[in-house]
C-alpha cells in the first residue's frame, strides 16, 4: 500500500497494506552525561528506567530487556497517531518490498477507526476483493481469535502468511445482523495500479487503484494506448479514484502533474526542514486540455485526495462522487541502525488553495447517487460486446460521470 521513493527518508501517504506487517522493532538510546538543549529531561528518563526495573523484578513472568525496550518504543510511537509506526528490520524490509506493488497477503488496506481495525478498501483482484470484503467493514477476528482494540499491528501480522495458506477473517458490516466470516487463501499480490478502457465515442476511462512507484509510468502508457485505440486524441477522460487508499506521495504528484501545465500541486508544513515543501506542475498536459472528471468516494484517501485537490483547485477537472476519506498528513520512513526504521507523521499537507482536508475530506463538486439497484439491473446487459459499453452498463455512477463529461459540464484546462 505504500510504495516509497528512498533517499535517506521515505515519504509515504496511505492506509496500511495487509501485505505489510507493521509491528515494532527496538529503539536506540543515546548515552549522554548531560542532556542537550531540548533533550529528554533526566526526570523523564528516570521514570522510564524505574518502571522498566520494577517490571523486570516483579512482573509475574520473566521479560528480557529487549522485549521491554521494544514494548516501550511501541507504545511511545503508537500513542502519537494511528499512522506512526516503529519498524524492526524484517518489517522495514517488508514495507520497502511493498512499495514496488509486490507482496504476499490477502490484499486489504486498513486503518484504525475508533480503536477498531477498519477496511479502507480491498485491493482489486486480490483474495479479499474476490471474496467480497468491502470498504467500511470492521475486522473483528482472524482464524476465530478476536482482534483487540487498537491492535492493527497484530491484525496485519496474523493476516500475513505464506502464499497458498488459508485464513478466516471475521467481519462486522453495517446493516448485517451478525458477523460475517470469509474463508481466504493468501496469495502473492501484484498490484496493477492503472487500468484503462475506451468508452463510447472518443472518451476514455482510467482507474488508479493505488499509488505505487510505477503508477506514473503506467498512467502515461495507458493513456497512449487509449489514444492509439481511439485513432486520435481523446475528447474527455474519467479518472476513477474511488476506493483508492493513497500510496507514495511522489506518485500522486506525478499523476497530477501529467494533467497540468502549471500551478501548485501540493504543499506541506512540518517542524523539520525536509517536512516543508511545495510541488509545482511542469509544462505539458498529456490530454492537451481535454475535459476531465475525477470520481472519488469515502475510500479515496491520502495521495488520491492530493490528486483530486490539485486538479480541482487548478480548474483542470470537476470532482464527482462522495466526500473523500480526509487523510491530510504525510508519513516519513526514517532508517535507523541495524536495519530498523521509524514511520513518523512529519507534515500536514495542503491543497493548492491552502486548504487542509485532514479529518474533513474533499467535498465533490457534484454528488453522484448510489445506484446499486440500477447497477444490478444493468448487469443483465452483459450481452453488450463492446468492452466500454459493458463497463458503463455495470457501473451506475460511472454512467453518471460519463454523461456529465459528454454534456460538457466538466472543466478543462482552459476553463474560465
Amino acid at each position: 500500500m505504500i510504495p516509497l521513493k528512498i533517499r535517506s527518508l521515505l515519504i509515504l501517504l496511505a492506509g496500511t497494506a495487509i501485505g505489510v506487517s507493521l509491528t515494532l522493532g527496538s529503539g536506540v538510546l543515546a548515552d549522554r552525561t548531560q542532556p542537550a538543549d531540548g533533550g529528554l529531561p533526566w526526570e523523564h528518563a528516570r521514570l522510564l528506567a524505574e518502571v522498566m526495573e520494577r517490571i523486570r523484578r516483579e512482573y509475574v513472568e520473566p521479560i528480557d530487556d529487549q522485549q521491554l525496550i521494544e514494548s516501550a518504543v511501541r507504545g511511545m510511537v503508537q500513542a502519537l497517531d494511528p499512522h506512526s509506526q516503529f519498524l524492526d528490520s524484517h518489517e522495514y524490509e517488508e514495507i520497502r518490498i511493498s512499495t514496488s506493488g509486490n507482496y504476499s497477503g490477502v490484499g486489504l488496506e486498513v486503518h484504525l477507526q475508533d480503536g477498531k481495525v477498519s477496511v479502507i478498501t480491498p485491493i482489486e483482484g486480490t483474495p479479499a476483493d474476490r471474496a467480497g470484503i468491502r470498504p467500511g467493514d470492521t475486522i473483528v477476528s482472524i482464524d476465530s481469535a478476536p482482534i483487540e482494540d487498537g491492535s492493527i499491528n497484530d491484525a496485519i501480522r496474523r493476516l500475513r502468511g505464506r502464499a497458498g495458506t488459508p485464513v478466516t477473517v471475521g467481519i462486522i458490516r453495517e446493516g448485517e445482523p451478525r458477523a460475517l466470516e470469509f474463508q481466504l487463501t493468501r496469495s502473492h499480490v501484484r498490484v496493477q495500479s492503472v487500468r484503462a478502457q475506451l468508452l463510447e465515442g472518443s472518451y476514455g476511462y482510467l482507474r488508479i487503484s493505488q499509488f505505487s512507484e510505477g503508477t506514473g509510468r503506467e498512467l502515461r502508457r495507458a493513456l497512449r494506448d487509449l489514444v492509439r485505440q481511439n485513432g486520435g486524441p481523446l475528447e474527455g477522460l474519467v479518472l476513477d479514484l474511488r476506493n483508492n487508499p493513497g500510496g507514495v506521495l511522489e506518485a500522486g504528484v506525478e499523476v497530477a502533474d501529467a494533467f497540468l501545465d502549471q500551478g501548485t500541486i501540493v504543499s506541506a508544513s512540518g517542524r523539520a526542514r525536509d517536512a516543508n515543501f511545495r510541488h509545482e506542475a511542469r509544462p505539458g498536459d498529456v490530454l492537451d486540455g481535454a475535459r476531465m472528471v475525477v470520481m472519488v468516494n469515502a475510500g479515496s484517501a491520502s495521495a488520491a485526495e492530493i490528486v483530486a485537490g490539485a486538479l480541482r483547485d487548478n480548474n483542470r477537472a470537476t470532482i464527482v462522487g462522495g466526500t473523500t476519506f480526509g487523510k491530510g498528513s504525510v508519513q516519513t520512513v526514517m532508517p535507523l541502525a541495524q536495519g530498523r526504521a521509524i514511520k513518523l507523521t512529519t507534515s500536514r499537507y495542503f491543497t493548492p488553495h491552502g486548504d487542509s482536508i485532514h479529518g474533513a475530506g474533499i467535498t465533490p463538486d457534484i454528488t453522484l447517487i448510489d445506484s446499486s439497484r440500477e447497477d444490478q439491473l444493468a448487469n443483465t446487459l452483459r450481452h453488450v460486446t463492446e468492452a466500454g459499453a459493458a463497463l458503463l452498463a455495470s457501473d451506475g455512477q460511472l454512467r453518471q460521470a460519463y454523461e456529465l463529461l459528454r454534456e460538457s459540464r466538466i472543466l478543462h484546462s482552459r476553463a474560465d
